[in-house]
């Protein structure tokens, strides 16, 4: 089958989603107010709240949610045929995650831009947010480790990419400075810094720099990837302390013109315009020898694609800076929606990338696909050749365009990796301060250090598979989006709305989360050895235990609510104010 005629179907469903599903939600759901009064001008300071046409606010939320993780699950799940991978990418993104990012910014604006913690505290009960903390604290320590690997495998796999790469750093900071003390808007000097550093790619190709595969470092034996993996924690550490815009907010500036570059690649290279005959899909749409390593699909693959479906990251953005920026109430259809059907877009390409692109490159799918531990470990090489291929579609050649797609991939996740970062070091001062522990809430360089430290040993100890690391991202991330519907849910139904929306994705991930982290505990702790036993074992029956805790409080929480409902008046915690 061609990959663009795959692609103008999922487009069409998604445009049909956005038309119907999306206006459903808007007026029937969240009945979202044009002349709500929105937090960006209730509380408008000109720095956390300002509002924010909505087009541009789009351009914010999409690229702070869209990193590499849309890439990395469906480039692995593609192990059991592009179909299975492409059916839940869809579905997921018009059903689930549609409503649950589109749901996170609207009940925080009508709580007053809090972000999803505080919700769950304030509408659920006081021990969500405890349970808030420690889902988020497991997946930001995940998050930062299986990032820190993909972006050190790339570098080893790619050693083309690493001066490109680094010589981003004191571009983005330059282009900060620039728009910083000129006061000028980002758009132009983001574009410059963008040519400079597609500039830099023959260069990065005629010079790579691929470290020793051993080396001895203060006594220890080290391969290069961890190596690497240390320089990456030692840089993010840095970064994640020094003000967001000197050298975090113009990168972002910067990635969000090349995700738009990416996917056009991506979607154009489909079209195949120096081609005669159109990109077909050489992965089987239902692969019949499956690895013999490779776990069940169901649950398994409604967890390994945790991002691009549906990813409780998304309400951290949603609720933490998105909806501080809101113009008009109505905006969340198109801002929050429309974000999802982006990562849905992200996602889409991941697939048609590993199903039609490898084989444009000359790579044989099936045995890049030979086994699940080789889907696992070359999931985002695959990526990056595939979309390679679709680059020479387009006319680059062959070493600029693997090039390219290999810095796509890395700026994305290492804007990942500094967020995380800075994400792990508030939440570890929140749970110190929580616990009464004064020192873990006032001393940033010991909570920097102590947030680095941890997804660092995750990441650098080799004896741990990435597809282990993968399945315990893939079921935190879940859990926080469980967490998130859950608190959308009870909102709805307190507001006499009906909760559809949410319980279904709510309950269906649930049940697919549970099963996973209930075969990985036999998996782990039974059947498991040395780090995967101690190490992983208990980090997943500590997950397991989170998410059994979840479903609890949305229970209770959901019948509290149906009893409490009929003595409320309508809208009465959250009652509107207007302009």
């Amino acid at each position: 089958m061609p990959a663009l005629a795959i692609a103008i179907v999922v487009f069409l469903l998604y445009g049909l989603g956005y038309r119907y599903y999306s206006k459903y939600l808007a007026e029937k759901v969240y009945g979202l107010e044009e002349q709500y009064l929105t937090p960006s001008h209730e509380f408008r300071d000109g720095v956390d709240f300002l509002p924010t046409n909505k087009h541009v606010l789009f351009g914010h939320h999409f690229t702070s949610v869209a990193g590499a993780a849309p890439i990395v699950g469906p480039a692995i799940a593609v192990v059991w045929g592009w179909l299975p991978a492409l059916i839940w990418v869809v579905l997921g993104t018009i059903f689930a995650s549609g409503a649950h990012d589109f749901g996170s910014i609207a009940v925080s604006v009508r709580h007053r831009a809090r972000n999803i913690g505080t919700l769950a505290q304030d509408v659920i009960s006081n021990r969500s947010r405890t349970l808030f903390l420690l889902i988020i604290f497991f997946l930001l320590t995940l998050v930062n480790a299986v990032f820190a690997i993909v972006i050190s495998n790339l570098f080893v796999g790619f050693p083309e990419v690493i001066i490109p790469i680094f010589v981003e750093i004191p571009l983005a900071i330059a282009v900060g400075q620039y728009v910083y003390r000129k006061q000028t808007p980002a758009l132009v000097p983001s574009l410059i810094g963008v040519a400079i550093l597609y500039a830099t790619i023959p260069l990065g190709n005629a010079v790579p720099i691929a470290l020793p595969e051993t080396m001895t470092i203060a006594g220890l034996e080290l391969q290069d990837v961890q190596v690497w993996v240390l320089i990456l924690f030692l840089y993010a550490g840095i970064a994640s302390r020094i003000p967001v815009w000197i050298l975090l907010q113009p990168r972002d500036y910067i990635n969000s013109h090349q995700l738009f570059i990416a996917l056009a690649v991506i979607f154009l290279g489909v079209i195949g315009f120096t081609q005669v005959v159109l990109p077909e899909m050489t992965a089987p749409a239902i692969n019949p020898d499956v690895p013999d390593d490779a776990p069940p699909m169901i649950p398994f693959l409604f967890v390994i694609i945790a991002c691009g479906a549906i990813s409780g990251f998304h309400s951290l953005v949603a609720s933490g800076t998105t909806a501080k920026q809101l113009d008009k109430e109505t905006d969340a259809r198109y801002v929050g929606y429309m974000g999802s059907l982006g990562e849905g877009s992200l996602a889409l390409g991941a697939i048609l990338a590993t199903g039609a692109g490898l084989a444009i490159v000359g790579m044989d799918w099936s045995e890049a696909y030979a086994s699940f531990e080789s889907a696992d470990a070359g999931a985002v090489g695959n990526f990056v050749e595939g979309v390679g291929g679709f680059g020479q579609n387009l006319g680059m050649t062959a070493a600029f365009a693997s090039t390219f797609a290999a810095l796509v991939v890395v700026s994305f996740a290492a804007t990942t990796l500094d967020t995380g970062l800075r994400l792990q070091r508030y939440v570890i001062q929140e749970i110190g301060g929580l616990a009464g522990i004064t020192v873990l809430r006032r001393n940033l360089a010991l909570v920097t250090v102590i947030a680095t430290l941890i997804p660092l040993a995750l990441a650098w100890f080799r004896d741990l598979a990435f597809e282990q690391l993968w399945q315990l991202f893939g079921t935190t991330n879940q859990l926080t989006a469980g967490l998130a519907l859950s608190v959308i849910a009870v909102w709805v139904f307190k507001r006499r709305r009906n909760p559809i929306a949410q319980i279904v994705p709510l309950v269906f991930l649930l049940v697919m989360t549970v099963s996973v982290l209930v075969i990985n505990t036999w998996s782990f702790v039974v059947e498991g050895e040395g780090l995967t036993q101690w190490l992983l074992g208990p980090m997943n029956v500590a997950i397991l235990v989170l998410a059994i805790w979840l479903v609890v409080e949305a229970v209770l929480s959901l019948i509290r609510m149906r009893g409490a409902r009929r003595e409320e008046p309508v809208d009465a915690p959250d009652a509107p104010s207007h302009q």
